[in-house]
């Protein structure tokens, strides 16, 4: 089995190229920098994209020339080509920046950062082209991907807990979905062997949901550190945050979002298609897989 990959130097490309080496398959880096032409394969995994800044320096016109334009091209090779599967890596924000309840793949999009907005424009131009027979195309929405080796916010609540530093949003309360990189892997190996599963766009989440404060628990477990918790008064900790957009700060709005929204991802519909109750690794034990990476 030979599968074409994109950003396959990313953290997930480099996981994922692993693990499907692992498991009898044969990877070929694709760089989308340069011209490129595709080679016979049995699947692309196009994992190459503008991620979300989170700093909010990023030009609008990059997030649709990288995660719109060159999906097009990308896709157009796909369909003149004998390869059988596309898997487009998504995001669970191409269809909603904030989840009231519990997010399926029904929801009505509506994403309303550049970033979003890209994923989606890409995913409906998918959707739109006239399929091969014998081809099938996936459109994958991960929610917040992490594993060993994963810089971003669970290593700034990492340092934050190692460092004995109290965790100072205790008093938001929330649940929001993660995705193991393991169950990432997992589900992609049995969709390529798995003929049986159709088309169409897949939310991928691990199967519990955690808040943030049981998050810093973990970490603290994980760490032989005492847990301790600040509960600044909400109001205060969304003016700091304001502040934090102006001065670059550590704390800003969207680090805040990330950390104190509710987010809820199904992954029913993967699991229903591969007939499977649970995925490979619980959440609670992907992350302290993760965080034994930090230390």
């Amino acid at each position: 089995m030979k599968i074409i990959i994109t950003g396959a130097t990313g953290f997930v490309g480099k996981n994922i190229s692993k693990f499907l080496e692992d498991n009898n398959c044969y990877t070929i880096p694709l760089s989308l920098r340069k011209p490129w032409s595709l080679i016979p394969a049995n699947a692309i995994i196009h994992l190459a994209g503008k991620a979300h800044d989170t700093e909010n320096i990023s030009a609008d016109k990059e997030y649709f020339e990288v995660n719109t334009e060159l999906t097009k091209k990308l896709f157009h090779d796909f369909l003149n080509s004998e390869i059988e599967d596309f898997f487009y890596f998504s995001s669970v924000k191409a269809t909603a920046d904030s989840v009231d309840g519990i997010l399926d793949e029904n929801h009505i999009s509506s994403p309303k950062t550049p970033y979003g907005k890209s994923k989606l424009l890409a995913e409906e131009f998918l959707i739109a082209q006239e399929l091969p027979l014998g081809k099938r195309l996936f459109i994958i929405r991960p929610c917040m991907i992490h594993g060993p080796g994963n810089k971003g916010n669970l290593n700034l609540l990492y340092q934050l807990v190692n460092k004995g530093i109290p965790y100072p949003l205790a008093a938001f309360h929330n649940k929001r979905s993660f995705l193991s990189i393991d169950n990432l892997n997992y589900l992609v190996l049995e969709m390529i062997f798995n003929k049986n599963i159709s088309s169409g766009i897949y939310n991928f989440a691990d199967d519990e949901s955690i808040s943030t404060n049981e998050l810093v628990r973990i970490i603290a477990e994980v760490s032989g550190k005492k847990q301790k918790f600040w509960k600044i008064p909400r109001g205060l900790v969304v003016s700091i945050a304001k502040i934090g957009n102006i001065l670059r700060l550590p704390l800003n709005t969207e680090r805040l979002k990330k950390l104190t929204e509710n987010y809820l991802v199904s992954n029913n519909k993967i699991k229903s298609a591969l007939e499977i109750e649970n995925l490979k690794i619980s959440a609670q034990d992907g992350l302290k897989k993760t965080i034994q990476g930090f230390k």
